[in-house]
C-alpha cells in the first residue's frame, strides 16, 4: 500500500488543521490506519489510530480532546482534524496502516510514505 500525507501548512496557535492521507494499492478498507510525528531533533511518536471499519479510536494524551481521527473506506482516505493547535505540535506527520502489538500501535510496514509537515506559530 502507498500512502500520501496532506493537508499541513503553517498556523498560529489556537488555530486548526485537517490533514488527509490517501492510500493507494491494497485493500484500505481491512487495515487499522494511524497517524505518527516526528518533531525535528525527536523520535516518531504515535498519534492517534482507527479501527478498519471506524468504530473505534484511540489517542495520544497530549492530543487527546483537541484532534480527531477519522476515515471514509469509499475514498480509501484517513483523516486527522486538528484543533486548538499548539507550538509543540510542530512536526511532519506520517499515516500508516497500523496493528496493536501490547498496548502500542505500531506502522505493519516496513517504510513510511509521504508526510505533511505542520507548523504551529507561537
Amino acid at each position: 500500500v502507498q500512502l500520501q500525507a496532506s493537508g499541513g501548512g503553517l498556523v498560529q496557535a489556537g488555530g486548526s488543521l485537517r490533514l488527509s492521507c490517501a492510500a493507494f494499492g491494497r485493500t484500505f478498507s481491512s487495515f487499522h490506519m494511524g497517524w505518527f510525528r516526528q518533531a525535528p531533533g525527536k523520535e516518531r511518536e504515535f498519534v492517534a489510530a482507527i479501527t478498519w471499519n471506524g468504530d473505534s479510536s484511540d489517542y495520544a494524551e497530549s492530543v487527546k480532546g483537541r484532534f480527531t481521527i477519522s476515515r471514509d473506506n469509499a475514498k480509501n482516505t484517513v483523516y486527522l482534524q486538528m484543533n486548538s493547535l499548539k507550538p509543540e505540535d510542530t512536526a511532519v506527520y506520517y499515516c500508516a496502516p497500523v496493528s496493536l502489538r501490547g498496548s502500542s500501535w505500531k506502522n505493519v510496514l516496513n517504510a513510511w510514505g509521504q508526510g505533511t509537515l505542520v507548523t504551529v506559530s507561537s
